[in-house]
Parts: structure tokens; C-alpha cells; sequence
């Protein structure tokens, strides 16, 4: 990677009908990087991917494209040669497949030869050579996003933005349109953005996740970081955290303290001092839960549970318990069979305590 990033966002706002949709103090991307936006809707993840194709204006701040500001020193249309953007819905026009995918070379004035190499070999990737003389209008809609993405790739973008490519498609295509995409991207190390609601996808396809709430980046970071060091509830609740139990902290060791919930007492690792005020965030996978009599003598967090609801979720089952406070767990088939899963049935919960992530309250 260089280190002139290839894009460059310095305190970019967006403001539409007086309202500020889009805040970005900074952000940078690196030559072969890919990015990952997640966030609910009305994040600003769509703002964010056309302010960076230059499909929105601006309304203070500069993006810069390998060190250029983009209008100035690098004119737009320059600019928006070597930038391609993917829509959810794929926009195709009324012709062949093999049109729709060499439109974008067409646009860049290229001909012959050259343009139905770089056809065929982008309709190759996404498994499409088949349906080149197809009318466009008449395949199903993961054919069609599979042209859209090749024609994206036909043009050989330096950077490549996606919105939510795959949000309108049926579970079944939308996996095996992201293995596809997850293979072309590690292939062809190209620069990417790609926003999402999926956080798996995020996980799959990404060096880096951002993670955005009402037109701001609340915290960007690899995928492992965000997972499992979330800076705020909110953004533990999005990628994953099902359970927030507010406690005070009762006393502090070495590398770990014990705080207080209720009439219970948690171990969790961190340095905090007595009296602060916290939120333990604990994913539903890193709960154990065994049979009323189960647990090992001497595990810690171990506490007495109930259980309230169970919910099928096809391969594991979401358990919900009560320990004095409300606590979810993630609960494997063949383990749900073997504990005879019930409402109202008395189990035992363990957390253990490296699992334990901590958040600041307030």
C-alpha cells in the first residue's frame, strides 16, 4: 500500500434542505483496501458513496484522489472515469448483456478488440458468459446484478463503490453473489467501498469496517476490533451484542474487576477504579449454558437462570434467561436437544470473563 492514500475525505459535510446528512471530520482509504459501511437507515452510507463519486455536491470539505482535490486539481471528469459505482438496484439498459456490460467502456471511448476483451473477461468473473445476447430487461434480478457488477469491473475502476448491492435479492443468490464478489475482490485487489445493513458481509469482505450513525462515522476499525471492542452501546448492539447489563464496580485487581448487579457480583478484565459506572456488553455466542447442575465448581460469572423464551434460528437456537437480569445466549442444536430446552426450565449461565466487553456509561 502507498502512502499517499488513494482517497483522501477531509472534513466533508453534506447539508440537504438545511439539514446536515453528512459529517466526516477525515477518513482515509488505502490502494487495494476494501471498506465496509454499516449502519441502520438514515446512517449516511449512500450519502457518503455519492459524495465520493461526485454524484452529490458537497458543502464544505475536500475529497482528495491520490493527493488532488477532486474539482480543482483533479477535474471531475478525469475523476469520474477512474471511479464506478454499483447501485442496489442494478439499472440496466434495454439491450443485450453484453451491451449493458460494455456500456461503461463505451462512455470511456473505448472501442474494438480491446473493449470485447475486457468484456468478456469481466462477464467471465460473475459467471455470465452464457447470457451475453440475452435481452437485459428479461433475467432474473441476481443475473441482473451480476452485470451490473461486471459491468462496474469491466472498466478496471482505481476504486469501486457499492450500495447495498445485494439487499433486494433472495437469501440463496445474495450467498453465492457474495462468495462470487469476495473471490473478484481478493483476485483482482481493487479498491472498494462497500456499504451494507449485513455485518457478515462486512465481516467477509472487508479490511476495515465503519461503522455510521445519522451522517457520522462512530468508530472505524479492522473487523475484529469492531466486533469485539465496540466504543458505545450502539454500536455494540449493531454488530452483535445482545445483551448490556449497567453495574457499578465494587472492587478493582490487578487486571480485572468485580462489579455489582443488583445482589450479583461479575467479574470482567480492565482497569476501572470503584465506584465507576459501566456497561458490561456480552454477545450471546460467549454464554454458557448447562443443566441447573452442570457448572464446574469455581467458575466464575456463573449464576442461576431461567429460562424465558427459546427461538429457533435454523442452525442455533436464541435463548433468552433470566439471572437476576436479562441475558441471551446462542445455543447449538444437538446442545439445545441435550439440555431439553424449555420455557420456565432452571439452567446455569456462565460468562466467562475475558468475554466481557466494557463500555463507559455516558
Amino acid at each position: 500500500m502507498t502512502s499517499v492514500p488513494i482517497l483522501d475525505v477531509k472534513g466533508v459535510k453534506v447539508v440537504l434542505a438545511g439539514i446536515r446528512v453528512l459529517d466526516i471530520p477525515s477518513l482515509s482509504l488505502a490502494e487495494r483496501e476494501v471498506l465496509s459501511l454499516i449502519g441502520p437507515n438514515g446512517a449516511g452510507k449512500s450519502t457518503l458513496l455519492k459524495a465520493l463519486s461526485s454524484l452529490i455536491r458537497i458543502s464544505a470539505g475536500a475529497i482528495l484522489f491520490h493527493g488532488l482535490e477532486v474539482g480543482s486539481d483533479c477535474p471531475l471528469p478525469q475523476y469520474r472515469k477512474r471511479v464506478t459505482m454499483v447501485f442496489q438496484d442494478p439499472l440496466l439498459f434495454d439491450t443485450t448483456v453484453f451491451g449493458n456490460v460494455a456500456a461503461g467502456l463505451r462512455f470511456r471511448g473505448i472501442r474494438g478488440r480491446e473493449m470485447e476483451t475486457a468484456v468478456a473477461e469481466a462477464m467471465n468473473l460473475f459467471g455470465i458468459d452464457h447470457l451475453a445476447g440475452r435481452a437485459a430487461r428479461k433475467i432474473s434480478g441476481g443475473e441482473a446484478q451480476r452485470v451490473s457488477l461486471a459491468r462496474a469491473f469491466a472498466t478496471k475502476p482505481e476504486v469501486l463503490l457499492l450500495d447495498e448491492p445485494f439487499s433486494a435479492l433472495d437469501p440463496p443468490t445474495r450467498e453465492t453473489l457474495v462468495t462470487d464478489l469476495e473471490s473478484v475482490l481478493r483476485l483482482s485487489n481493487i479498491t472498494a467501498v462497500f456499504a451494507t445493513h449485513d455485518r457478515t458481509e462486512a465481516l467477509r469482505l472487508s479490511h476495515r469496517i465503519a461503522v455510521m450513525h445519522e451522517g457520522r462515522i462512530l468508530q472505524i476499525g479492522s473487523p475484529h476490533e469492531i466486533m469485539n471492542y465496540p466504543i458505545d452501546p450502539f454500536v455494540a448492539s449493531f454488530v452483535g451484542v445482545d445483551t448490556f447489563v449497567s453495574c457499578l464496580v465494587a472492587s478493582v485487581g490487578q487486571s480485572t474487576f468485580t462489579a455489582t448487579v443488583g445482589d450479583l457480583r461479575i467479574e470482567a478484565p480492565g482497569g476501572h477504579k470503584v465506584g465507576d459506572r459501566l456497561f458490561l456488553c456480552i454477545r450471546p455466542e460467549d454464554v454458557i449454558l448447562r443443566a441447573a447442575n452442570g457448572s464446574a465448581p469455581g467458575d466464575p460469572n456463573t449464576f442461576r437462570c431461567t429460562v424465558r423464551k427459546v427461538t429457533s434460528m435454523g442452525p442455533y437456537h436464541k435463548v433468552l434467561v433470566d439471572c437476576g437480569f436479562p441475558l441471551t445466549a446462542y445455543v447449538t442444536r444437538p446442545h439445545a436437544q441435550d439440555l431439553a430446552l424449555q420455557e420456565g426450565q432452571p439452567l446455569t449461565a456462565t460468562i466467562p470473563p475475558t468475554a466481557i466487553h466494557v463500555v463507559k456509561e455516558g
